[in-house]
């Protein structure tokens, strides 16, 4: 295995394939942009799409749990299965990471190390033991020895961290997009949990360089469903220096990606108006636009989300939500002590965008 070599990768990226390629990408990037800033609630999007990403990004790792148990898990956080615990964990590390990005405007190895302990739940770090491989669990084959030092890591981190807040170079940021994420699995600077940190890591660059507001755009499923030549293309790379079809597959990721989160976006934005004009026509006593925005920040609603949410009595939630019920806007579940209400519109929403073909 050739050693890691510090970026920029002293190779032409900007091809013609790559061009043509790049302006398709941005356009619907743009639009999926464009149209979530019009969004009323832009949160109630933010939630959704996390949702599945958080779900695909961990499938591709192999950690495997249902819509229905990676919502009770949200909704409970006591209660779950194991994968839906893990699962949960790495999407309170993408808004965690959302929320130090905007705090700091950059993105840092240190940055990468808080991302990592929320998905891991320990504080293992970097790596500092040698003698990590990268193994095809069918084969055995070793597909990837990355860095072996602490020293040689940090380096590393150091040099693609200055790439990515760079301001100074001409290439272009989804270009970028695609060396990074590529740098970032080849340093492999944690024992466990890279893969999904790098992708967290995605979405974070894409709001850094102003091409998104917020973490919407759903990578994971294009992933999922073309894994075996994300894997492959990440190898010609190391092997090869073969970038230019690792920088088509990211370009075409994200053209993909956006045309699918756009029609998510719109489809839960029709359903919320939908849903208001029921709930309007149905019992407009007790309508409230707040009142629809908690229902669908989630599609699982406790009675004190309710009570919190618009400042009334335990009560006074519980009747709201069962004059919801009675109404066919949502489901009333009891799980263990506690009572929950499905917003299964949402729910069947979110479960069709995650199991999109491309």
């Amino acid at each position: 295995m050739s050693e890691l070599k510090k970026l920029p990768p002293n190779v032409e990226l900007e091809t013609k394939k790559v061009l043509k390629q790049l302006a398709r990408s941005h356009r619907f990037l743009a639009e999926l942009k464009g149209y979530a800033d019009l969004l009323p609630d832009k949160n109630i999007l933010v939630n959704a799409v996390t949702i599945n990403e958080a779900k695909d990004s961990s499938e591709i790792e192999n950690i495997v749990t249902t819509h229905d148990e990676l919502y009770k898990t949200l909704a409970l956080s006591n209660q779950g299965d194991p994968a839906a615990k893990e699962v949960a964990n790495y999407r309170k590390a993408l808004l965690h990471g959302y929320e130090l990005l905007n705090q700091k405007e950059f993105l840092s190895t240190n940055i990468f190390i808080e991302i990592h302990k929320i998905i891991e739940k320990n504080n293992s770090g970097l790596r500092k033991v040698p003698g990590t491989k990268i193994i095809n669990q069918a084969t055995d084959e070793i597909v990837h020895e990355p860095p072996e030092t602490y020293q040689e890591i940090i380096d590393l981190l150091s040099n693609l961290e200055n790439y990515i807040n760079t301001k100074s170079d001409k290439v272009d940021n989804l270009i970028k997009l695609a060396v990074i994420h590529y740098q970032f699995e080849a340093i492999h600077p944690f024992y466990d949990g890279n893969g999904r940190t790098g992708r967290i890591i995605n979405l974070l660059y894409l709001i850094l360089k102003d091409l998104l507001d917020s973490p919407i755009l759903y990578l994971s499923r294009y992933i999922i469903a073309n894994k075996q030549q994300y894997y492959n293309l990440l190898r010609q790379v190391t092997d090869d220096n073969s970038w230019e079809d690792w920088v088509l597959y990211i370009l075409k990721a994200i053209e993909e990606t956006s045309k699918s989160t756009l029609k998510l976006a719109q489809d839960i934005n029709e359903l919320v108006d939908a849903s208001a004009n029921v709930f309007q026509e149905r019992n407009s006593s007790i309508y409230s636009q707040e009142l629809i925005e908690i229902i669908f920040n989630e599609p699982y609603t406790k009675i004190e989300d309710v009570q919190n949410g618009l400042d009334v009595t335990r009560k006074t939630a519980s009747n709201y939500l069962s004059s919801l019920e009675k109404i066919n806007l949502m489901r009333s579940e009891k799980i263990g002590r506690q009572k929950l209400y499905i917003n299964k519109p949402l729910m069947n929403l979110l479960k069709k965008a995650g199991d999109i073909k491309y």
